[in-house]
């Protein structure tokens, strides 16, 4: 079979103020770095080896991923970053605090931008420094792949190409990916890989710093067996706080 690891990245120091986001890149907080090695240590007491990485190109997924390499003994691991893995861009939402938010829009309003699968939040004007056109990192694409806003759909349209693109051939070539992103640049793999419905989607919630082992069909990659690593209190835990951000 073929193996794969995703892992969400650490707690945010945005995360720990329980602000949106997106792609506005924040460093991981001291709780983060702890998840982030404590993923590594777990990896590493699952026995597991990794042929290459691939993050997103936002600091707190780096942070994560050469933390977690450092715990797992392998640092020098060969490294793909694309803007396709990142997280998911939360438009006029971005840097506004999520339980605030949902005081004054209503908890349905607020969890229709935060999960459905296909109604993004209010956009960003091309002049905001939240538009990614002002951030040298993605000075090189077109700017017409540069969003203002995404709901998750938006998401598993970026995704889904670097996947096919980049991961695919890795794994049918007996490759092991370690892949370290976001809640929803990773709930829109799960989406795929599981074949999970657009509506149950809305209730995944991933864990921050909790490995998901995959092991999948040499043939058709077909999911085999999926699970995360760890204590399973904890990690049911983790998943409960991630639900209860925007305080509904």
């Amino acid at each position: 079979m073929a193996t794969l690891v995703i892992l969400r990245h650490g707690e945010s120091t945005w995360n720990r103020r329980n602000l949106f986001t997106g792609w506005h890149d924040v460093p991981l907080s001291e709780v983060g770095r702890e998840e982030a090695v404590r993923a590594g240590v777990t990896l590493l007491e699952a026995g597991l080896w990794f042929d290459v990485l691939h993050t997103s190109v936002l600091t707190r997924a780096v942070e994560t991923a050469n933390l977690a390499l450092a715990a797992l003994g392998q640092p020098w691991l060969p490294v793909r970053r694309s803007w396709r893995l990142n997280e998911r861009h939360y438009g006029a939402l971005q840097g506004l605090d999520k339980k605030e938010t949902t005081e004054r829009h209503g908890p349905e309003q607020t969890k229709l931008w935060r999960r459905s699968y296909d109604v993004p939040p209010p956009p960003v004007d091309l002049d905001s420094p939240e538009h990614p056109m002002h951030d040298q990192r993605y000075r090189l694409l077109p700017p017409d792949v540069l969003p203002a806003t995404e709901c998750l759909a938006d998401v598993v349209a970026r995704v889904l190409p670097y996947w096919h693109d980049a991961i695919v051939p890795e794994l049918r070539a007996g490759l092991t990916p370690l892949v370290v992103a976001h809640g929803n640049s990773l709930r829109a793999l799960v989406k795929h890989l599981e074949h999970i419905s657009d509506g149950d989607i809305a209730e995944l919630n991933i864990p921050t710093g909790v490995p998901r082992l995959y092991e999948l069909d040499d043939e058709s990659l077909a999911v085999v067996s999926a699970g995360y690593l760890g204590d399973a209190e904890a990690v049911a835990a983790a998943a409960a706080a991630v639900a209860q951000q925007a305080g509904a």
